[in-house]
Order: C-alpha cells, then sequence, then structure tokens
C-alpha cells in the first residue's frame, strides 16, 4: 500500500471519528451570505424585492476521499403588515449532505419566520426578529463499511467477519435556533451604505446525534455573529462585505470577504447586468476566489475553496467547489411596493 492511498485512509478515518465526537458540528458553506435561515433566522426576508429562491451545491474533498456533496434550497418572502412598513417574512429551506465512502447522508428541514419593525427614522432602520424549528434525519449505509478484522494476511475479504454490531443505520432530531438582527443605512437611504448586524442561536434543545442512542453525543448549541455591508458607489460601481464569527462547543470559525461589483444599466437606469469578483477567507483553513454573474434578476456564483490548513499535504490545496443560482421577483400586488425601496440590497 503507497503512502499516498494511507494518508487518504488515515484522513477517512478522521473523518468518520469526528462524526461520533461527543460534540457534532454542522456543515458550513463558502457562500455563508446566501443561506440565511442557517445563518440567522432573522435574516430571513431581507432583501428588495419580493421573493427569493436560492439553489447551491458544493462538492469537496474530490483529490482526499469519496467526494463530500451538499445541496440547499432556499426560499424566501416577505409581506407589509401596516401603514408604518413592519412587515413579516417567512421562509424554508431544506438541504441534504452526504459524505464518505458509507455515503453518511443528513436530510434537513427548516421552516422560518421573521418579524420586522421599523423603528421609522429617515434611515429605514429595522430591528428583525427570527425563529427556526428544524426537522434532521441521518443514516448510512452499513454494507459499505469496512473493519480491521476483514484483512487477513494483508488481503481484505468481504466475507470475513467484522466483530461490530449496529443497532440501526440511521436516526432523526428536531433542532430550534432563534436571531434578531438590525438593519439600517449610513447616509442618504438612495446612495448610503447598507448595512445588517445580527446574533443568533441554534441547536437550544442539543439533541442527541448518536447511531446508538448515547447520550452524551450531543449537537453543540452554536452562536453566530454576523455582519454585512454594501454600497452602490456610482453609476459603474458597488461593493459588498460580508463577515460571521461562529463558536460551536470548543469549535470557532471566523470567514470575512468582499465583492467589487461593475454595473451596466438600461437607457431608464434600470439595473441589466452586474459582475462581481472577490475573495473570501476562512481563517486558517482556506481562501475562497468568488465571481457573481447577476443578469437582470437571476444570479450564479461560481466560488472554489483553496485549501490553506495542515490537510493541505493530502488535498494538495484543493478544497470545495460551490455553485449558486438564485431568482428573485415580484408579486403583482401593489400593497407591497412601498416595502420594495426600505430594505438594504446585497443580492
Amino acid at each position: 500500500m503507497n503512502g499516498s492511498i494511507i494518508t487518504r485512509n488515515i484522513i477517512t478515518v478522521l473523518s468518520c471519528m469526528c462524526l461520533y465526537s461527543t460534540k457534532a458540528q454542522d456543515i458550513h458553506f463558502s457562500q455563508f451570505y446566501e443561506t440565511s435561515i442557517l445563518r440567522n433566522p432573522s435574516l430571513t426576508g431581507l432583501f428588495a424585492d419580493d421573493y427569493k429562491v436560492t439553489a447551491l451545491y458544493r462538492t469537496q474533498w474530490n483529490s482526499v476521499s469519496k467526494p463530500f456533496q451538499t445541496g440547499l434550497v432556499n426560499i424566501e418572502s416577505r409581506f407589509l403588515l401596516n401603514e408604518v412598513n413592519d412587515y413579516i417574512s417567512v421562509g424554508i429551506l431544506g438541504y441534504y449532505d452526504k459524505a464518505g465512502s458509507v455515503n453518511l447522508t443528513t436530510n434537513a428541514f427548516y421552516p422560518a419566520v421573521n418579524y420586522n419593525k421599523s423603528l421609522k427614522d429617515a434611515n429605514n432602520s429595522y430591528l428583525s426578529v427570527g425563529f427556526t424549528g428544524g426537522y434532521i434525519q441521518r443514516n448510512y449505509d452499513p454494507s459499505k463499511a469496512t473493519y480491521n478484522n476483514q484483512f487477513q494476511n494483508g488481503s481484505y475479504s468481504a466475507e470475513n467477519p467484522t466483530g461490530e454490531s449496529w443497532n440501526t443505520g440511521k436516526f432523526n432530531y428536531w433542532d430550534l435556533g432563534a436571531g434578531i438582527t438590525y438593519s439600517s443605512t449610513a447616509g442618504n437611504p438612495d446612495n448610503g451604505l447598507n448595512y445588517i448586524i445580527g446574533l443568533a442561536g441554534y441547536h437550544f434543545l442539543q439533541p442527541i446525534t448518536s447511531f446508538e442512542k448515547n447520550t452524551g453525543v450531543r449537537l453543540g448549541m452554536k452562536w453566530n455573529l454576523n455582519a454585512s455591508f454594501s454600497k452602490q458607489v456610482n453609476d459603474k460601481f458597488s461593493f459588498q462585505i460580508h463577515g460571521n464569527y461562529s463558536k460551536q462547543a470548543s469549535y470557532n470559525e471566523i470567514i470575512l470577504g468582499g465583492m467589487l461589483g461593475w454595473n451596466r444599466r438600461g437607457p431608464n437606469g434600470e439595473l441589466l447586468f452586474i459582475l462581481y469578483g472577490g475573495a473570501y477567507c476562512r481563517i486558517g483553513d482556506a481562501i475562497i476566489p468568488t465571481i457573481r454573474m447577476r443578469y437582470k434578476d437571476v444570479s450564479f456564483t461560481f466560488a472554489y475553496d483553496l485549501n490553506i490548513s495542515k490537510l493541505r499535504a493530502a488535498s494538495n490545496m484543493k478544497g470545495g467547489f460551490e455553485l449558486s443560482i438564485i431568482k428573485t421577483g415580484l408579486i403583482n400586488n401593489p400593497e407591497l411596493a412601498k416595502s420594495r425601496t426600505i430594505c438594504p440590497e446585497f443580492y
């Protein structure tokens, strides 16, 4: 067995061991700013149109082991409530995640509701409080697992007894999260600096995440601190900056960066096309070059993780590729028209 195969097997084993640690961790995306319900439920519906649909696909560790694959769909909408411009946002997010040679799979479903209270100032300031409750199922295929006992005299045979006993190949649990966000504009609401600052908590129930129903294996509580800034500098250029700090049990993650956009407008000043380019950094883990192309109300974003952690010896700096497609739109309802002008624009 050569060195590269040994290295890959060690990494695969370590990855599986992490799945059974006493404090499990969440999935994460390089385009974290497009996963509002998972980032902070009070970000649900904070955009300038009436609805938003996001589809995101990620694949990673192709050069290390069997690729990890994650797909996500997020749908959001918002509705004006009264004459002072309070509105309510609703959303629903679903994702699947498949990892490793035993097809360890997670399927999750998170609806969310967010109340946005207008602070009735000249800067379109809002205080938003959101909640989400999720249902999650995890399973794997025991028939694809291999064990030390099956290797005899240097060779592997699936007919050899494993010496292992597993009670079940799946489990499920309920989850609960909540968040609060303050959004406003510094300067003129038409061309000022839009900003959002929020705090969210997840896994308040600390559910058991063990195939063996081990009560000591629980999903640790998670705290997210998020901030975003955007500005239309002039008719040609705009920028947006996003940052996120996460803490879950003993694990911490900081990711931040931004994109500069070149804008093309029509004869009446309407936005036709934006080309964004930039990069993000997951501190101590990856550099993430990012390109986004938006045409009218549809955008495509490409991001790629360049691994810079100690794993780069095996990954050759190859991490994860992500693609997202986003569609926004308007509902033919004049009562919603006023609320479209009071949200920060990050799309």
